[in-house]
Formats: C-alpha cells, sequence, structure tokens
C-alpha cells in the first residue's frame, strides 16, 4: 500500500482501498479481520494528514484515537472519535487554525467525524453529564504527536482519574447501561433487534470491557486486556459472540450505506444466505440464522449481567448492612446481598428440591442470582439431567414458581441455564425461536415468558380494563394451570408439525404424564391449549353481537371456569405479541365476549324469553335522562325501531342519545359526522341515509387520506338510517401535526357522500401517490363462506396481503354484486388483513351461485 504523494489525492487512495477491505469481507465474511483493517487504514490516512498540517512536531501536543477507533475496531461506517491533546490551553490555543484544517479534510473524505481538544488536566476530571467522554478514554491510543505526553495520559493520569472516581464511574456507566436496556424492553428477543444498542449487542460487550478496565485501573492502577480477565467458560462464548456480530454489523453497514445497525427481516434473510457469521457451514434458514444470533446475545448479556454484579460491591459493608434491606430475606439455605441470592452451600443444589427453592425465591421476592448461584447452578445440570424424570416431586415444585408474582424472571433465569430444558426438553424447540411472521416483536420462547408476566401484573394494573380482568384472575380455582399452559401453549412451533398447536399438545402430554398432574387437571389443559386461539379468533373475525355467535362460543368453551382461563390466556397471548398489540379496542371486545359468554352459560331455559315492550320502554327512558332536548318517548321508540339488539348492548346510553340528536339534525345537514380521539385511535361516526356504496365510500376516503381502519361496524334502523363507527389509526399523524387537516378530513367526507366530489378521483390520486412498498412477506389470499354460524347472514371471511386501499377495494366488488354489508370486523396481524363481512342479498342470504360470483371478482 502506498500512500499518495499529494493531499489532492487523499480521496482515491482511500476510496480504493476502502473497496479492497470490503472485496476481501465480500469474500471471506471476516468481520474482525474488516473492522482491524479500516482502523489500519484510518491509522495511515489521520497520521500523514498530521504530519502535513504539524510538519515541525511540536511538544506538549498529540493526537489520540478514542472509542472504537481507539480499540481499533472501526466498522465501514462507524464514527471517527479523536482527540487533540495538549498540556495547557495555550498550547491546545496554538494549534487551532492546524487542527480545524485537518478537521475539514477528514470531513471532505468524507468521514463521520467526532472530534474534541482537551488539556491534560480536563481529561482527569469526571463529569457526570459527559460519561461518553470519560468511558472512550479508556480505548485510548495514541495516533501521532508527543508520546511523552500521551504516556503522561495513560500511565498516570487516567489510572489516578480511574482510583479516584471508580465508584462513580461504575455506577453512572450501570445506571445508563440499564436505561438503555429499559428502551430495549430489556429483553435480547427482539425479532428486529439493533445490533450495537439492544441487549446483548456490540454495545454490552464493550461494557463489560470497561467495567473490567475500571476495576483493574482502580484497584491496581493498570492495564490489561480486558477479556484475560474474564472467567474461560464466558470469555469463549463472548469471543465467538464477537466474531458473529461485528462481520454481521459489517455486512449491515455495507448493505445499508450507512451506521444502520438494525437487523431487519430483509437482512436477515440476505445474512442467512450470504452465511454470515457461519461461512463454514454454509447458509442456514434465516430462522436457523436468528436462532444463532439470540444465543451469541444472550452470551454477551449473560457476562455484561456478571460484571455489573461484580461492580455493585463497591459499597461499604456498614451501608450495605443498614440500607440494603432485603438482606433480611437470607434464611438456612440463601442469603441475599445487594438483591442477588447466594447459595450457602453450593454443592448443596444437587437436591433437585433445594435447587428449585432458589428459583422460587427469585418469583418471590423479584430478586436475582449471583454469580455464585448461577455457577453452582451449572455444576448440578448434568447430574440433575440423568435423575430428572425420577423427580416426583417435581410439580409440586415447579407449581410454586408458576404462581408466584416474579414467575417469568425466575423461568427466564432457569432458561438461560438450561434448567427449563433439562427438566422439561420439549421446551427446548422454542429456545429462541422465531417466526417470521411480522407481527410477532418476539421469539417464541420470550414470548410465552410474556404472557405469565402479563397476568402476574395483573393484580397490581390500575387501568379500568386490567383491573376488570385482575377480577377474573382472583376468580380462577386453580391459575397455576393456566400458567402451566401459558408457558408449554406455543412449543409445537419449533416441532416438524403441520399444525403448532396439535404439536403443542403431543409435546404438553408427555409432560403432564411426567408431572403425574390428576385427571381433571390434564383435562384443563388439554381444553386450554388446543382452544387457545379460539376466543381471539371469535373477537376479530365474527361478530360479537351476533347471539349466534355467542351462543356457539359458549357451547364450545362448556363451563365458566373454562371461560374464565380461556379470557385469561387470550389477554395474556395477544398483549405479549407486542405491547401496541392489546389496543384498548380488543380489550373492550375482550370483555365484551367474555360478559356476553358468561351470561350465556348461566342463563336458565326459561330467561331465554325476552320482554322487548318492558326491556325497551326501560331504555327509552334511560336515555331520555340523557337528551337536553324536550323529546317524546315516542321519538326516541321510532330512532330506535330495527337496529339490533346489539345496539343497546354495546354503546353507553349517553352515546345512544347523542346519536339520535345527530339524527334529528339530518334534515338540516344530510351527512352528520363526529370526530373523537381515544388515545391511539380515532373514531368517526357517520350517521346518514343508507344508500349503496356508502360502506365503500367510507373505506375510500379513509384509505385516500392514508388512515388504517381498525374497526368498522355499520347499524341501520327502519327509517333507513344508517350509524357507522369506525375505528382508524393516523399512520403519519397528519392530524397531530397539522390540526385544520381534521376539518379538510371532514370536508372530505361529506363531500364524497354527498356527491359533491368523486371518489374515484380521490382515491385514485392518493393511493397511486403513496405506492405500494414490497412486502416483506407474501401472504396467500384465502376466501371462505360460512352459512351456519350466523341465522340470517352469510359471513364472508378474507385474508390477504394488507396493502392501502385493500378495504375500499373488497367493499366495492360486494357493493357492485349487490351485497349488502350489516357487520364488518376488520383486522391486521402485521402484514396480513383480515376482513370478516356479515353479508345479506335483498334480505337474505347469499346462494351459492352468488358466493361462487362474489369468489371470482375478490380473487380475479
Amino acid at each position: 500500500m502506498s500512500f499518495p504523494s499529494s493531499l489532492a489525492s487523499l480521496r482515491d487512495f482511500y476510496g480504493a482501498e476502502s473497496a479492497k477491505i470490503r472485496g476481501v469481507f465480500e469474500a471471506t465474511g471476516d468481520g474482525l479481520g474488516t473492522v482491524r483493517a479500516r482502523s489500519a487504514l484510518m491509522d495511515i490516512v489521520v497520521t500523514r494528514l498530521y504530519d502535513g498540517l504539524f510538519p515541525l512536531r511540536p511538544e506538549d501536543f498529540c493526537l489520540v484515537a478514542l472509542g472504537g477507533y481507539g480499540r481499533q475496531v472501526l466498522f465501514p461506517h462507524s464514527d471517527i472519535d479523536l482527540l487533540f491533546l495538549s498540556a495547557d490551553e495555550r498550547i491546545g490555543r496554538s494549534h487551532q487554525n492546524a487542527v480545524a484544517a485537518m478537521v475539514r479534510l477528514l470531513w471532505d473524505l468524507p468521514l463521520r467525524l467526532y472530534h474534541t481538544s482537551r488539556t491534560l488536566a480536563e481529561c482527569s476530571r469526571f463529569h457526570p453529564d459527559n460519561l461518553e467522554f470519560s468511558i472512550s478514554l479508556l480505548d485510548c491510543r495514541r495516533l501521532a504527536g508527543d508520546a511523552s505526553l500521551f504516556d503522561r495520559l495513560r500511565t498516570v493520569m487516567l489510572p489516578g482519574f480511574v482510583a479516584r472516581e471508580r465508584s462513580d464511574l461504575l455506577h453512572h456507566l450501570a445506571v445508563v447501561t440499564r436505561r438503555r436496556h429499559v428502551k430495549h424492553d430489556c429483553t435480547i428477543h427482539h425479532l428486529e433487534p439493533n445490533l450495537k444498542e439492544a441487549p446483548g449487542g456490540l454495545r454490552d460487550y464493550h461494557v463489560a470491557s470497561w467495567l473490567t478496565l475500571i476495576v483493574k485501573l482502580g484497584k491496581e492502577r493498570r492495564w490489561v486486556i480486558p477479556e484475560s480477565a474474564w472467567p474461560v467458560a464466558l470469555r469463549e462464548e463472548a469471543s465467538r459472540a464477537l466474531e458473529f456480530l461485528s462481520s454481521t454489523r459489517c455486512f449491515l453497514h455495507y448493505r445499508r450505506g450507512r451506521d444502520d445497525n438494525q437487523l431487519t427481516y430483509e437482512l436477515q434473510a440476505e445474512a442467512a444466505s450470504a452465511g454470515i457469521g457461519h461461512r463454514s457451514e454454509g447458509t442456514l434458514a434465516p430462522a436457523d440464522w436468528m436462532q444463532s444470533y439470540f444465543r451469541h446475545a444472550r452470551a454477551v448479556a449473560r457476562l455484561t449481567e456478571q460484571l455489573l454484579e461484580e461492580a455493585s460491591t463497591t459499597r461499604s459493608s456498614l451501608y450495605a448492612r443498614y440500607q440494603d434491606w432485603r438482606s433480611r430475606l437470607s434464611n438456612t439455605d440463601f442469603s441475599v446481598l445487594r438483591d442477588r441470592i447466594y447459595p450457602r452451600q453450593p454443592a448443596a443444589l444437587a437436591d433437585p428440591v433445594l435447587l428449585l427453592r432458589l428459583f422460587e425465591m427469585m418469583a418471590r421476592h423479584g430478586l436475582a442470582l449471583s454469580r455464585d448461584a448461577e455457577r453452582a447452578v451449572e455444576k448440578v445440570l448434568s447430574r440433575l439431567a440423568v435423575s430428572a424424570d425420577r423427580f416426583p416431586g417435581l410439580w409440586p415444585c415447579f407449581r410454586q414458581i408458576l404462581l408466584l408474582p416474579h414467575a417469568a424472571d425466575a423461568l427466564r433465569a432457569m432458561h438461560r441455564l438450561d434448567l427449563l430444558a433439562t427438566l422439561f426438553p420439549q421446551f427446548r424447540a422454542i429456545d429462541a425461536l422465531v417466526i417470521r411472521d411480522f407481527y410477532h416483536r418476539y421469539t417464541v420462547d420470550e414470548h410465552s415468558f410474556l404472557t405469565i408476566q402479563n397476568l402476574h401484573r395483573l393484580r397490581t394494573a390500575d387501568g379500568e380494563w386490567e383491573r376488570r380482568f385482575a377480577e377474573i384472575l382472583a376468580e380462577v380455582e386453580q391459575p397455576e394451570l393456566l400458567f402451566f399452559c401459558l408457558l408449554f401453549h406455543d412449543v409445537g412451533k419449533g416441532m416438524p408439525h403441520t399444525n403448532h398447536i396439535q404439536a403443542s399438545l403431543d409435546a404438553v402430554e408427555e409432560v403432564i404424564s411426567r408431572l403425574a398432574l390428576p385427571p381433571a387437571d390434564r383435562k384443563t389443559v388439554r381444553f386450554l391449549i388446543s382452544n387457545h386461539l379460539a376466543m381471539s379468533a371469535t373477537l376479530l373475525r365474527r361478530d360479537i353481537f351476533d347471539p349466534e355467535t355467542v351462543r356457539a362460543f359458549a357451547e364450545g368453551v362448556g363451563t365458566p371456569e373454562h371461560l374464565k382461563l380461556l379470557c385469561l390466556l387470550t389477554y395474556a397471548d395477544i398483549q405479549a405479541v407486542s405491547p401496541e398489540a392489546l389496543t384498548p379496542w380488543k380489550k373492550e371486545m375482550l370483555w365484551q365476549l367474555y360478559a356476553a359468554t358468561s351470561n350465556q352459560l348461566a342463563r336458565t331455559m326459561d330467561a331465554r324469553r325476552l320482554h322487548p315492550p318492558a326491556e325497551e320502554a326501560g331504555q327509552i327512558a334511560r336515555i331520555l335522562r340523557h337528551t337536553s332536548e324536550q323529546v317524546s318517548a315516542a321519538e326516541i321508540h321510532a330512532f330506535l325501531e330495527g337496529f339490533p339488539k346489539q345496539y343497546l348492548l354495546a354503546w353507553p346510553l349517553e352515546e345512544i342519545a347523542a346519536h339520535f340528536k345527530m339524527a334529528r339534525r339530518l334534515g338540516e345537514q344530510p351527512v352528520q359526522l363526529e370526530i373523537v380521539r381515544h388515545r391511539q385511535l380515532y373514531e368517526v361516526i357517520v350517521l346518514t341515509i343508507d344508500r349503496p356504496f356508502l360502506f365503500a365510500s367510507l373505506a375510500g376516503v379513509l384509505a385516500a387520506w392514508g388512515m388504517k381502519i381498525v374497526k368498522m361496524v355499520a347499524f341501520s334502523n327502519a327509517a333507513g338510517i344508517v350509524l357507522d363507527t369506525i375505528r382508524f389509526v393516523d399512520l403519519f399523524r397528519t392530524f397531530g401535526l397539522n390540526p385544520p387537516e381534521l376539518d379538510r378530513f371532514k370536508k372530505s367526507l361529506r363531500d364524497v357522500l354527498t356527491d359533491r366530489v368523486s371518489l374515484d378521483s380521490l382515491v385514485r390520486g392518493r393511493i397511486t401517490a403513496q405506492g405500494i412498498p414490497r412486502p416483506k412477506l407474501e401472504i396467500p389470499t384465502q376466501l371462505c363462506f360460512d352459512n351456519v354460524s350466523s341465522s340470517r347472514s352469510t359471513i364472508l371471511e378474507l385474508i390477504a396481503q394488507d396493502r392501502p386501499g385493500l378495504l375500499y377495494q373488497v367493499s366495492s366488488t360486494l357493493a357492485q354484486l349487490g351485497c349488502n354489508i350489516e357487520v364488518a370486523l376488520i383486522d391486521t396481524e402485521g402484514q396480513k388483513a383480515i376482513h370478516v363481512f356479515y353479508l345479506t342479498f335483498r334480505g337474505a342470504k347469499l346462494d351459492l351461485g352468488q358466493e361462487q360470483r362474489l369468489r371470482d371478482a375478490l380473487l380475479k
């Protein structure tokens, strides 16, 4: 490699050498070799620039690499961190112009540069509000300039500074690390993780290195290679993880052309196909490749956690004695210090009962395992694997863990240490398992732990809906069976079976046989796992206010206790998909289905007879109390005439009174509109006279405005008045960023519904302008008709690739073929659109010929 003789050719030189480094990476996949080669290239560029701009080699001034560049770990698009170090401010000021010129040249290459000018004294002062600079000094490396000045920094100033500020450095580094973990939900199991910042990522590896350096420098005032101070087993795992993560980050940077560390679905598939991190093993399926990622991330996370634990020992014993109140939780088997459990006799954990009591203590008090405890667990695992099948007390011990408030954390620890799979080999099938459906945010094992966590948190929740579900949980007779089913409900996803529910049943059958559960408990477990999707499918794909739907669902559930268990399982399962999955609307619908089914199960044959006159009179009287206008009961009766009874059940009486007022104003304005904000959702209420294409027109306007429809319901009365209620998400924050747009949106709706504006031109222009991005996952279209579940309607269920304007196109086709939409249930799961319509044709169900014509039109 020859360096250019003139600065003018520097850009070409840097570009050519960078291209060579990239070529080597693409041929070998060697990430560590790539980052070292880039650091070496940057050393040449930076030092030659320094020599050209500082020809007199000034004393008491030098150039220092910091951070990743200082570690000689420079990724393709990482920042270049430079420190211009001077002995004092006077010397620093004398070189300002040369420093500025060098910085300009580096930016023009172009390079992403972070630079700072500091004196020796400034480098030895701790600034809590600029922890990043203090930590970056731990990776300092001289590039050019006065070697004696740098030697004073590294051998005198920094060791003294770290020894003096060790406690604060460790504390602030731990706090910053915990905050970063919280931003990523404190889990490594994201399906599109940030390779650098997420728990178990490269940043955690560097935290482990910094913690080690701070401890060694603080105690011994000597520099060490951090990895050399780590336990051998952890060091080897972390080394393999660093190789994998480094190769993957290089791959991401080259593919993205920028410092983008998000491991998206598309890039996972590309990395797996390219054999990144697995060149010797050939290509892997994306899900299998991601399992490797999670196992490496788990190793880094474990190392970092253990070093953070060791770093927390800086408090004095006197302070700990009075402040660490949890030490009072110590007992004859375990000691508790700084929120961590230490076994008094580690060898005694060979007793399976005592071993599970360790995790019971975690689950009861929210404690963590000490490093000593984890080592002791690992030592007894091999012996336990031989005797686990002959452990008669397994269920009583495991049952106790499941029931305690911090069960999810205890189970995660058991899983991380391989104890869970040792006790239940079936669980190993979902270890770090990725389901690439673009709907679930977490791996299958983490999803299962989250379901248990979600239910336990109900006991301390203060939200309205959470309190209601907490009341159900308090009434459950055997909650341990529910938690058990949540743990195992998805194990079949990791097994070679086309039906994951059946695979889960087969697997759990082996488990409950080993646990010797009583026959009645086994029956409950089988029911919950075989039906764990039934309630969510009903509330999302059927009209839960249709008595036929409720009756059919109640027959499948059978008993009130089964209903409680299934409702809670559904609540926990949906919420564990992602933080946004269980929307307020879904909570409300789940509760409505639970309440309706509970009433159905409790109803006697005599109570099935209705008394409309008396019941309606009471409702009308209550609605009248919510109207401030002078109206008669006869007017309210006329408005309600023809609406389904579900209207009275589903809407609060004050809202029904508001709808009545809107109906009275139809003479003044033929389209009555109201828009209400519900946290993340908007709700538009449209009340007008029924006409063809009304539903399609509403869907079309929302599509044209880029709104994502969550739920649409339409009712009509005997007078031909239609009440459409649509809940939607403002994906692009149009109304939040520009509030006047809400009025324009209302006007757009009125103009289309009154034929003042052509819907076709509005939809065609808006949707074409938005464009349709290439889907991440191909969803095959599925279409089926159901003429059994509803007594008066044909149910059409359509599953298809979600895209802008889909609902408008589907509803337009229905209208063109003369179908009337009685009820529409709209939902999405990732990129999958689920549309369910209750249809009639001239007041009757569709016949076979009409179904075929509709099928042909929708699938063409």
